[in-house]
């Protein structure tokens, strides 16, 4: 089953084929195709990979080299760990990364409105949940009175 949903044009679809597979140890064989990789094997490789963020990689040195990359992706290796949000945030705004940017690992329905206001535009909802039933998590809240990286002006500046 797969349970990938991606923002297209702001709306919310659940992905047929993903043609982008995830690397999770670097001691595995790599399949064919487009890998998402994590940090030190991805830095092995000529760059055409994807980038799997874990929650004590830094964003800030990746700057140089976000322009090149076809694919972030974070890993939320529980959904108790909140780094991945900082993450996606300073990958946004600071490095201005406007690539695709897709939350992996314990993601769940509940997070997927505060993901996409940190810039997350694709979720790999975990295996063992509905996608369908996940993309109602999208719908989320219907005004945000804060800053996002998808609406910098808080509701006040918006008026």
């Amino acid at each position: 089953m797969n349970n990938l949903i991606r923002l297209l044009e702001g709306q919310a679809q659940l992905m047929e084929n993903d043609p982008w597979t995830l690397v999770r140890e670097a001691g595995e064989a790599l399949p064919d195709g487009p890998l998402i990789l994590p940090l030190a094997l991805w830095r092995e490789r000529d760059g055409r990979d994807g980038l799997l963020l874990q929650p004590d990689d830094e964003v800030e040195p990746l700057a140089p080299l976000a322009d090149d990359l076809p694919l972030i992706a974070v890993d939320f290796p529980s959904f108790r760990d909140g780094r991945g949000y900082s993450q996606a945030y300073l990958l946004r705004t600071r490095l201005g990364w406007g690539g695709e940017l897709r939350a992996v690992g314990d993601v769940l329905r509940d997070q997927l409105s505060h993901m996409r206001q940190c810039g997350f535009d694709a979720f790999a909802v975990r295996e063992d949940k509905s996608a369908e039933d996940a993309l109602k998590g999208l719908m989320g809240l219907s005004v945000l009175y804060g800053r996002s990286a998808i609406e910098p002006r808080p509701l006040f500046r918006r008026r």
